[in-house]
């Protein structure tokens, strides 16, 4: 969403919670809308094992399906499939499946389901108005969207999209321009033929931070599981935290549980927005957004443990900042976030293997204003990264011994994009 950066300081308030009923928490109670401000009791951890969302077996001829999720008030019509070549780095668009300012997308494990936000009503919609989660059935050989249904999201500006570790729910954030009702997550049913059901939970936060303007209320911005599948994350870039819950999925105390130590905090101010883990499990990375920065953190049965801090802007750097995106490269190596306002560059991190820590190796412009999302594609050979605010997406070869982007990008021409991810036809 165009959401502005306004710094000035208020008054911080704290997050809090209040019981709900164990019912509402449980994936058979599809018809209730439960609001957690509290803490339920612990649920017991049943193992679940890692989730990963990949592009699937590599295609012989090394063409993948690109989608690609945008904004709709200007040139773009929803949601774009382009094949994308990673021998030559050439997209071709293939078809657009029409909806409204899908500004995120997860595609399911077997590929012939994608799942994108209706991200509404933004800066100047009415408060009152709920953003949507809409389905699409996926031929990934011709390249087809077809469209299944559509949900609330229960609540304002969905931003964010996760599939659970045994592909039972899918999960938005709620980022929420309006103080009422504030920033959520949601817990949707997915149902076998692709389908969303209704809401099954919407977990609500309170309170905010002292950045006046963008921190005075809650505003969820990703939730994201543990590589072991036992813990749900939820970055809150208003109240500066990251919410640990646990996950049960087969909900026999509740389908999700705020954990004893409830959240980790973050600095005051920064703004929490992105979090992804190694492949290793060990360490996991945060971009925080209104102080541009990475966050090194070490990972143990759902706890993080803060190591560093790494700035995403040049020393001396007076302009306007705003982190976003955050990927590692296939190998784990490198790792890359991107910083918009003034900078609107993808600075790059190499990774040491040892302690998880970042060594800043270099910067490159995104040529855009707003690079907000990325990918790297899973040859590791091309980094595509989308210019919401220029319509413009760049290809960026890839030099996987350091990391580094070299110039003269190709260049494609799509309205407002955002999100994108690839996806084998094979």
């Amino acid at each position: 969403m165009h959401r502005s950066a306004q710094a000035a300081a208020s008054a911080a308030s704290h997050s809090s919670l209040q019981p709900v009923r164990k019912a509402a928490l449980t994936p058979s109670a599809r018809s209730v809308r439960s609001i957690i401000k509290g803490f339920v009791l612990m649920v017991s951890i049943v193992a679940t094992h890692a989730f990963a969302q990949d592009a699937g077996p590599a295609p012989a001829d090394g063409v993948y399906d690109m989608i690609v999720g945008t904004y709709t008030g200007g040139k773009s019509e929803g949601l774009y499939v382009y094949r994308f070549d990673t021998k030559t780095g050439e997209a071709t668009r293939v078809s657009v499946a029409q909806t409204v300012n899908p500004s995120y997308l997860v595609v399911s494990s077997d590929r012939r389901h994608v799942y994108a936000v209706n991200e509404l009503p933004g800066d100047n919609g009415p408060a009152t108005q709920r953003g949507g989660i809409s389905a699409f059935g996926f031929d990934p050989a011709s390249g087809q969207l077809t469209f299944l249904n559509k949900v609330s999201a229960e609540g304002n500006d969905p931003c964010y999209l996760k599939i659970s570790p045994d592909g039972k729910y899918l999960l938005t954030a709620n980022y929420s321009v309006a103080a009422d009702p504030g920033g959520s997550f949601a817990v949707f049913p997915l149902q076998a033929d692709g389908q969303v059901g209704q809401a099954v939970l919407t977990v609500h936060h309170e309170g905010g931070g002292p950045v006046k303007g963008r921190q005075d209320n809650s505003h969820v911005h990703s939730t994201v599981f543990s590589p072991d599948g036992q813990y749900l994350f939820a970055q809150d870039l208003g109240a500066d935290k990251l919410y640990s819950y646990r996950y049960t999925p087969d909900g026999s105390r509740g389908l999700f549980g705020p954990t004893e130590w409830r959240y980790t905090d973050v600095k005051a101010g920064s703004g929490p927005r992105h979090l992804v883990f190694g492949a290793d499990g060990k360490y996991a990375y945060l971009t925080s957004e209104l102080a541009a920065t990475v966050s090194t953190f070490r990972y143990d049965d759902g706890k993080l443990t803060l190591l560093q801090v790494s700035p995403l802007t040049q020393p001396g750097f007076k302009g306007q900042v705003g982190a976003a995106a955050i990927h590692l490269s296939p190998d784990g190596r490198f790792l890359y976030a991107t910083n918009r306002g003034d900078a609107n560059e993808i600075v790059i991190f190499a990774v040491d293997a040892a302690n998880g820590h970042l060594k800043l190796v270099g910067r490159q412009s995104s040529l855009g204003k707003s690079p907000r999302e990325f990918a790297i594609d899973p040859t590791g050979n091309w980094l595509i990264v989308g210019n919401q605010n220029s319509d413009t997406a760049y290809v960026f070869r890839r030099d996987q011994q350091t990391g580094l982007l070299e110039a003269n990008p190709k260049r494609i021409e799509i309205g407002s994009p955002v999100d994108f991810k690839l996806v084998s036809p094979s």
